[in-house]
């Protein structure tokens, strides 16, 4: 067995420690960095494997929201009660302009990607023909 499978597996089990009822606990995370740091032979092989878990349970909480022009408090809270709704847990919205997208909006929570921009539309058109 190569020595990237076993931090790959201590990092998985940290990560499970970190958990505190499904969400992710500063608290432990730090207690976790801390035993690392003290009690491993190889802290940066299970310290990437920890940061790639800790970083995409990070993104499955927040909703990254693109927007071409401005957006409306209104808006943004509508957004994220259908994603906290349809993911069944607590989404944080993290609005950003992207004057790319020429009207409308994208949302990204984790892997998922949802759009309704006009850039989007066209490049849909474009790909189709």
């Amino acid at each position: 067995m190569s020595a990237a499978k076993p931090a790959q597996q201590l990092a998985r089990q940290l990560f499970r420690l970190s958990l505190v009822n499904g969400e992710l606990s500063a608290e432990r995370v730090g207690g976790v960095l801390e035993y690392v740091e003290k009690h491993c032979a190889h802290p940066h092989a299970v310290l990437s494997a920890y940061h790639r878990l800790v970083a995409a349970e990070v993104a499955r909480g927040q909703a990254l929201i693109e927007h071409a022009g401005p957006v409306s408090p209104a808006a943004i809270a509508s957004i994220v009660s259908a994603m906290t709704q349809r993911y069944g847990r607590r989404i944080a919205p993290l609005p950003q302009r992207n004057d790319a997208l020429l009207a409308g909006v994208r949302v990204r929570v984790g892997d998922d990607l949802y759009e309704s921009s006009v850039a989007g539309h066209l490049s849909a058109l474009a790909s189709a023909t």
